[in-house]
């Protein structure tokens, strides 16, 4: 409500300000000023178009705040193409002169501002193929975070992990330019589907009751991930709709490998994204307090042996 209560202000000054160059204009003709004349109207009529009745239109029509925002995002970068094309014809009069005009004008810009254009193309192409939208949690040249905002030149990500471990948020703000989606691998964690596989691995010695322990740990892991299952394996389904997917095993499993000093289990497991580490932290403690009621169940360390050479 502000910002259109600013842009209303804007307005009236802009009518005020045009009033007077034109009645200036009018009594003292110029051709100059003919111009500054036009170019006031031409911006007092964008102001009025693009910054108050589009932008009015869309909160009350569009109820969905992701559509919202994309589409006045879209109207944004509309709005400066449409003011640049506008300024052009006001100014430039033979379409020769246009035309050479323009090209030598494009080519600088292009040289001289080629990141802020790649930037400028990148929000294109993030708002016509939605790799990534707004709340989505992405991963770009080593930022993982939480898309907060999508503009016209960066996105800005809640970071999380950082100096956090586990995925939490470290408090930091971290602007992205958006040409990294045209050079850089983009990896969005929420993209089509809520959830990732995750994983817990522990070191049992060779005494240990292994079979028992892969048993029981998936029954704790089945236990606190059943509810996820059926979600997964709909959103899997949705997803082989869209792309070639391969199914993939969706119930708990842990595998074993076996090193020098230790029988190795590692539990695989459906996770959600969002709520990874809140999961991964009950079956953790589930799982310890079950093997410390066991006496044949341990972890086992890493065990080296020194040889003392005597003389």
């Amino acid at each position: 409500m502000k910002q259109i209560y600013r842009q209303f202000l804007t307005l009236l000054s802009l009518i005020g300000i045009t009033a007077g160059f034109s009645i200036l204009e009018f009594y003292k003709p110029y051709y100059y000023l003919e111009k500054i004349v036009v170019t006031l109207i031409a911006l007092t009529v964008f102001v009025c178009i693009f910054r108050l009745i589009l932008p009015i239109l869309i909160s009350q029509k569009v109820s969905d705040p992701k559509s919202r925002y994309n589409l006045k995002k879209i109207l944004n970068i509309s709005a400066v193409v449409f003011f640049i094309g506008i300024m052009a014809l006001i100014w430039i009069e033979e379409s020769t002169s246009l035309l050479v005009t323009s090209s030598i004008i494009g080519a600088g810009i292009a040289f001289a501002l080629q990141d802020v254009f790649k930037n400028f193309v990148g929000a294109l192409i993030l708002l016509s193929s939605e790799t990534y939208r707004m709340g989505d949690r992405i991963e770009i040249d080593g930022n993982v975070g939480d898309v907060i905002d999508i503009g016209i030149m960066n996105t800005m990500i809640m970071e999380i992990r950082g100096w956090v471990h586990g995925d939490q948020v470290s408090g930091r703000l971290i602007s992205i330019p958006n040409a990294s989606v045209i050079n850089q691998p983009v990896i969005n964690y929420t993209r089509d589907h809520s959830f990732i596989w995750d994983e817990i691995s522990l070191p049992l010695t060779y005494d240990s009751n292994w079979q028992l322990a892969i048993s029981h740990i998936e029954d704790l892991i089945r236990e606190e991930v059943n509810p996820l299952i059926p979600v997964a394996e709909e959103e899997m389904r949705s997803l082989g709709e869209k792309y070639l997917v391969l199914k993939r095993a969706t119930e708990p499993a842990v595998y074993i490998s076996l090193t020098d000093n230790w029988i190795q289990l590692d539990a695989r497991y459906i996770s959600e994204v969002r709520n990874r580490r809140q999961i991964k932290n009950d079956l953790s403690v589930s799982i310890m307090n079950w093997i410390e009621s066991r006496d044949d169940v341990e972890i086992s360390s890493t065990t080296s042996t020194i040889t003392l050479k005597q003389e």
